[in-house]
């Protein structure tokens, strides 16, 4: 018989994947809802993880950040809804297959204008009112 010492940790239940439990950072002082905060968060840890990776329970995950439950509930929604997490009612959420990356414009401002390229970006509206962007 062994102690609880010498207990290898437990294997997930079935055999499911590993559990993905990425540092996440909540500062209530800033004026993006915390939804967004653990939303961006997660996001970026499932975009650098492994697919098939266990996502914690909604229970485990609002207690671990200091949330409600129908916060993390939205937010896995949220995440269900651009691709990246799949599951089922009732089993685990796991990082998808093939995780779709969703086009951010912003990021693609900053990568554009960090690779040097355009040399210049004047945001303009046409006749109709609607925004847009020269490039050059």
């Amino acid at each position: 018989m062994t102690d609880a010492r010498e207990r290898p940790s437990p294997e997930p239940a079935g055999g499911k994947g590993e559990l993905l439990m990425p540092r996440i950072v909540l500062d209530r002082s800033m004026p993006v809802p915390l939804q967004r905060q653990l939303r961006d968060q997660l996001a970026a840890a499932i975009r650098t993880s492994s697919a098939g990776m266990r996502l914690p329970s909604t229970r485990l995950l609002a207690r671990v950040v200091g949330v409600s439950r129908n916060t993390v509930l939205a937010v896995y929604d949220d995440l269900a809804a651009d691709g990246l997490i799949e599951g089922r009612r009732g089993a685990a959420m796991i990082v998808a297959a093939g995780r779709p990356v969703p086009p951010n414009l912003v990021n693609a401002r900053v990568i554009l204008r960090e690779a040097g390229y355009p040399t210049r970006i004047v945001d303009v509206d046409d006749a109709d009112g609607n925004p847009l962007s020269l490039i050059y």
